[in-house]
C-alpha cells in the first residue's frame, strides 16, 4: 500500500470533486467553538513532556469516570471484569488479524468458534457468524439477506427501531428496487394492527427491536406469528444483556437475530467500535454474510479449527457473494467471549436483574420530581422515556445537569417530534446511589 503524502494539487483536486473550495470550507459543519484552531507542540520536548502536555490538553474532556451518566440509546456502559482485560491481551489470542492461514491462526480461529457457539446459546439460534461491524450494519445485512432468501421486494420496519439503524438500512438499500415501509408505534410499541394491515405476500421481512428505542418491551411473539402467516421472515434486533431475563429470539421463532454487543466486555469508548452479532436458522446457513469458523480433526485425530465458510466476493464468484463485509471485530469478539464465559447463564441473569431493578428504582424516584412523568405506560428494561411538563426543554435541563457533573437523558425530538421534549434515560449497574441522589437533587432545584 502506498503511504506517500498527497501533493497540494492532489488535495485541491479531491476538494474540487466533492464540491468545496478549501479544507476550511470542508469543516464548516463542525461548530467553530469546538474546532481545534491549532495543535503545535513546542520543539525539543522529551517523551514524558509530550505525554504530560497531551494529558493537560485532554483534561477538559469529561469521561464516565468523572460524571454520572444516564445515557443509553444503543451505547451502554457496563462493568467490565478485570479478567476480560487480562486474558484478552494474552499472546495466544493475538495471532494474525485475518485468519486465512489456519496453521498460523489456531488461537484466533478457536476464539471465533467459541464466540459463535456462545452467540447461538445466547440468542437460541442455530448458527452465528464471526461477527459484523456493529449492530446497525448487522440489521442492514439481515434485511439484505431476507430480500435474497425470499425473492420479495418489500420490508416492514417498526418506527420503534433505533433511527440510526433505520438510516443505515436505507443507505444499504438505496440502490435497490425494494420498498421500505415504516410501521408506526402506539404508546411506545409497534402497532400490531397497522403491521397486520401492511402484511401481504410480497413482504420479505419484518424488522423489530427488543427492547425498542423507547426502552419499551415489544410484543415480539405475536409479531413473529403474523409475519410467518404471509411467508415473511421475522428479524429481531436485541440487547444482549436483557436476554438474561427477556425471551431470546429463538423462543419466538425469529428467523434472523442481530445485536450490538459492545456492552459485553468492551467500553463505550466515545461510541465505537461496535460489535455486531448475527445469527439465523440452519436453513439460511449459506446465505449469511461474513465468515464461519469450524472445528474438525486432522489425520492424527487432533482437533483443529479453520474458516469453514467465506461468502465474500473475494473468495467466490461475485454473483454468489452474500456481502462485502471485509472483516469481523476480532478483538471485541474475544472480549465478549471471555465476558460471557466468565458470567455464565446465572451471571448474565444476575446482571440483567441488576439493570432491571436499578432502572425501575431510579425512574420511580424521578417520577416523584414535579414536572417529570413516564411517556409510555409500558413495561421496560433499563431504559425509559420520560416527559417534562415543567416548561423546560430537554436541552436546557441537560445543560444544567452537566454543570452538576451529570449526563442527562437523550432528547428524542430530533427523531420523534411528536414526543415533544421527551428524553430517553438509561440506568445500568454502573450507576451508584450517590449519583442518583445528586440527580434527584439537581432536578428538584430546576
Amino acid at each position: 500500500m502506498d503511504y506517500t503524502p498527497h501533493t497540494d494539487e492532489q488535495i485541491r483536486q479531491m476538494l474540487e470533486v466533492i464540491g468545496v473550495s478549501s479544507f476550511d470550507e470542508l469543516l464548516t459543519a463542525i461548530p467553530s467553538e469546538v474546532r481545534c484552531k491549532s495543535f503545535e507542540l513546542p520543539s525539543g520536548l522529551t517523551e514524558p513532556e509530550v505525554v504530560q502536555t497531551c494529558e493537560t490538553l485532554a483534561q477538559p474532556n469529561v469521561s464516565l469516570r468523572e460524571a454520572a451518566s444516564f445515557l443509553g440509546f444503543g451505547a451502554y456502559s457496563h462493568v467490565i471484569p478485570t479478567v476480560v482485560d487480562n486474558l484478552s491481551l494474552r499472546g495466544e489470542w493475538l495471532t494474525p488479524y485475518t485468519p486465512y492461514q489456519a496453521e498460523a491462526s489456531q488461537g484466533t480461529l478457536q476464539m471465533i468458534y467459541e464466540f459463535q457457539t456462545l452467540v447461538c446459546e445466547l440468542l437460541q439460534m442455530d448458527v452465528a457468524n464471526a461477527s459484523l461491524y456493529d449492530g446497525a450494519s448487522a440489521l442492514a445485512e439481515a434485511a439484505v439477506m431476507a430480500l435474497r432468501a425470499t425473492g420479495r421486494q418489500r420490508l416492514l420496519i417498526s418506527e420503534a427501531v433505533h433511527p440510526h439503524y433505520r438510516e443505515v438500512i436505507a443507505t444499504y438499500l438505496s440502490g435497490s428496487s425494494c420498498t421500505i415501509q415504516q410501521i408506526p408505534q402506539v404508546n411506545g410499541v409497534t402497532d400490531l394492527e397497522a403491521l397486520n394491515a401492511a402484511l401481504r405476500d410480497d413482504v420479505a421481512a419484518v424488522l423489530m427491536q427488543q427492547p425498542n428505542v423507547f426502552g419499551c418491551l415489544e410484543p415480539m411473539a405475536p409479531a413473529s406469528e403474523l409475519t410467518h402467516r404471509v411467508g415473511g421472515l421475522f428479524v429481531a434486533n436485541v440487547y444482549p444483556v436483557s436476554l438474561g431475563l427477556i425471551q431470546p429470539p429463538g423462543a419466538y421463532n425469529a428467523d434472523i437475530a442481530v445485536a450490538e454487543a459492545r456492552g459485553l466486555g468492551s467500553p463505550v469508548a466515545y461510541g465505537g467500535p461496535g460489535l455486531g452479532l448475527f445469527a439465523t436458522k440452519q436453513e439460511f446457513l449459506r446465505r449469511i454474510p461474513g465468515r464461519l469458523a469450524g472445528c474438525s480433526v486432522d489425520q492424527s485425530d487432533r482437533r483443529g479449527f479453520t474458516l469453514t465458510l467465506q461468502t465474500r466476493e473475494q473468495h467466490i464468484r461475485r454473483e454468489h457473494a452474500t456481502s462485502n463485509i471485509c472483516t469481523n471485530e476480532g478483538w471485541l469478539c474475544l472480549r465478549a467471549t471471555i465476558f460471557m464465559s466468565f458470567l455464565g447463564p446465572a451471571g448474565l441473569r444476575r446482571l440483567a436483574e441488576l439493570n432491571l431493578r436499578r432502572a425501575h428504582d431510579v425512574v420511580e424516584r424521578l417520577r416523584q420530581v414535579p414536572g417529570v412523568e413516564l411517556a409510555f405506560d409500558r413495561p421496560y428494561f433499563n431504559e425509559a422515556t420520560l416527559r417534562y411538563t415543567n416548561g423546560k426543554t430537554s436541552d436546557a435541563i441537560n445543560r444544567q445537569l452537566l454543570k452538576a457533573g451529570i449526563f442527562g437523558g437523550v432528547p428524542l425530538k430530533r427523531w420523534f417530534p411528536s414526543l415533544g421534549d421527551a428524553a430517553l434515560w438509561c440506568v445500568t449497574e454502573t450507576v451508584t446511589d450517590q449519583q442518583v441522589d445528586r440527580l434527584v437533587d439537581a432536578l428538584k432545584k430546576l
